[in-house]
């Protein structure tokens, strides 16, 4: 238990820092690999859907209808499912559009608003964009958290699935905040704290889920996270890896990532 615990912080962890890499190839690249971007993204959203469905919906319903009987437990199951993609849904309401991660940035932005420096309007939105995403993140890394407490092979699947479209994000804060101010380092240290909320994430989840954590209790929260999960590749990953798509690679890449989780679940079982 103590070392999926520790794992579970790690991944998280790993997950969450991606910002800063989206960061990094912001200032180190001159232009978005908008193929690699969509089929990247496009893989995520596959794994995120293919495991949530297969694997994280089925496991909440097995608590569930094991601890509550078949009809209380199925009813529980989808409520939870639900009620996730409600939670998250409701967070992306409240962020106002232009500093919703979901508005993707490209590298090349960086070039084409250069006069922008110093304009503080630029600098606003680049902290909210942070803060927002920091807000989005947090429920992503008590799905990645508890999702490798339960299972480790299945926390890192979800892990790398979290930390390719945290990249992406990592952009859409640094590249405002450096239009803004011309601080590389700035820019990074937003971009890179905003990746934190995934570990206060896992935090949260150990500190106040964890001293509850029976089947029932077990049972929502994973049927939670596999709605959390299908909620955000449909409304994020899908539509930003198709803003990039070029010759349907988000759908080479949605079937290769259900096809690699397919694949890696059969061979961890």
């Amino acid at each position: 238990m103590a070392e999926n615990l520790l794992l579970a912080f790690g991944l998280t962890l790993m997950a969450g820092l991606a910002t800063g890499i989206g960061s990094i190839l912001a200032f180190f690249t001159s232009t978005t690999n908008t193929k690699f971007l969509s089929l990247a993204l496009g893989f995520s959203a596959g794994v995120m859907i293919y495991v949530s469905m297969i694997e994280i919906f089925v496991k909440a319903q097995d608590a569930l209808v094991s601890a509550m009987g078949d009809q209380m437990g199925n009813w529980l199951t989808v409520a939870g499912f639900f009620g996730g993609m409600l939670l998250i849904a409701m967070i992306d309401k409240l962020i106002p559009k232009q500093g919703n991660p979901h508005e993707l940035k490209k590298v090349e932005d960086m070039n084409s608003q250069q006069n922008g420096i110093k304009d503080p309007a630029l600098l606003k939105m680049g902290t909210f964009t942070a803060l927002a995403i920091a807000i989005h993140n947090f429920p992503e890394g008590i799905a990645t958290f508890t999702s490798a407490l339960q299972d480790p092979s299945l926390g890192i699947a979800i892990a790398v699935a979290v930390a390719i479209h945290n990249i992406p994000e990592g952009i859409a804060v640094s590249v405002p905040i450096y239009f803004a101010t011309g601080d590389k380092k700035r820019a990074f240290k937003l971009s890179f704290l905003s990746g934190l909320a995934e570990p206060i994430g896992a935090l949260a989840a150990y500190f106040i889920l964890m001293p509850y954590l029976n089947d029932v209790m077990f049972g929502i929260i994973f049927a939670g996270v596999a709605g959390i999960m299908v909620f955000i590749s449909l409304d994020e990953l899908l539509p930003a890896a198709k803003k990039f798509d070029e010759a349907h690679l988000s759908i080479y890449g949605l079937i290769a990532g259900m096809a690699v989780m397919a694949v890696s679940l059969i061979l961890f079982i």
